[in-house]
Order: structure tokens, then sequence, then C-alpha cells
């Protein structure tokens, strides 16, 4: 409605509506050009896997998302020695080396070491020169067993959820509040370099009167 002595709204929006709606029906057309192009791309880079490169796992950045694991941008040098491959003969074979990241975690260390080892085991490397194959390439039969993976991901990242099993609250346990541990530990922070100060007189003067 109009406010005081205005015009009452009248939009003119039926006027050359087509140059304002954005229409979608070349999508199956899009779809059938994606489809073609991960079959070409398929055919082209055969028998290696469609999925690309081997990812390591990692966390998430920030506390809030730290829970969450996902594929990371490529394998630590630590890693690719603790597996037994060289920096620049892991990325000839379908492994991803990112030269910045670092472990700081055992756990972590452990998983893709892990990772990079079962990998191996199931890696079929063909030679480039069939007529002179070097040591470690697949033989003949081997090569005729290989076939091209064409999942999503290599090695799919899954996450691992250990439930704990429902038990009886102990008293101690009742007992116990959080509130009152932080606040001690929160003191005890604070106040550890005087009583180290209080602690080191007392010694010192207790030695002098002897």
């Amino acid at each position: 409605m109009g406010k005081g002595n205005n015009i009452i709204p009248n939009g003119h929006f039926h006027k050359d509506w087509k140059k304002h709606v954005r229409t979608w029906f070349n999508q199956p057309a899009r779809k059938f050009r994606r489809w073609t192009k991960r079959n070409d791309k398929a055919k082209k880079i055969a028998p290696r896997p469609v999925a690309g490169l081997l990812r390591p796992v990692v966390r998430c950045p920030t506390f809030k998302y730290n829970s969450r694991i996902r594929a990371g941008r490529g394998f630590t040098i630590e890693e690719l020695k603790a597996a037994g491959f060289n920096k620049k003969y892991a990325k000839t074979i379908g492994i991803a080396v990112d030269f910045r990241r670092r472990n700081k975690s055992v756990e972590g260390f452990q998983v893709n070491v892990q990772r990079l080892k079962e990998y191996k085991a199931n890696l079929i490397l063909f030679p480039k020169k069939l007529n002179k194959p070097q040591k470690g390439d697949a033989t003949e039969e081997e090569m005729k067993l290989a076939t091209q993976y064409k999942g999503k991901q290599v090695l799919p990242i899954k996450a691992s959820v250990v439930k704990e099993k429902a038990r009886a609250i102990t008293p101690e346990e009742k007992k116990y509040s959080a509130f009152v541990a932080l606040r001690q530990a929160r003191a005890h922070a604070r106040l550890a370099g005087k009583r180290a100060k209080k602690q080191k007189d007392a010694e010192t003067d207790g030695g002098g009167d002897k």
C-alpha cells in the first residue's frame, strides 16, 4: 500500500522477462558431456586409477573441526621414508607429496605410514620398457590381472568411531568437580613462580642458620 499522497506501487516486471530468467534446459546435455569426459580421461590414463593421486589422512584445522578427518594435500618426507619411498620416486607412482606439511602426532604419522604400506602392497607397477623390466616391476601375469580403479578416492578414508560400553558411575567420579579442578589448575599455574621462590628462600634461610 502507498503511504501518504504517494503513488501505489505497481512494478512492471513482466517486460522482457526472458532477459532476467536463467534457464537450465541444457542440464541433460551437460550431464552427458561430463560423463563422456570422465570416460575419456579414464581411457587416457589407464591402467592408473581414475581418482588421481593417493592422499594422506589429516585432521581439519581449528578446535571446532579437529575431530573430523579428511584427505590432505600430500604425504610428508618422514612418512615416505618410514614406508620405504623416495620423495621423487613416490610422485611417479601416484603418491601425492607435500613438502610443507609437518607431523604433529605419532598417531597420525602411523596411520599415514600404514596407508602407504597398504597402497604399496596393492600396487602393480608396469615397466617403462617391456623388454627391460627393472626391480619391482610387475610380471606379464600380474599385468594381465591389473584392473583400473574407478572410485572417487584411492583407498577411501573412513572415520572409525570406538564406542565405550555403558558402566556405572563410581563415587569418586560423582564427587569430582570439573569447575574446581580447572580453578585449581589455573591457580597452580599463576602461583607457580611465587611458590617456587618462597620454597627456595625458605631452604636458603634454613641452610644459613645451620
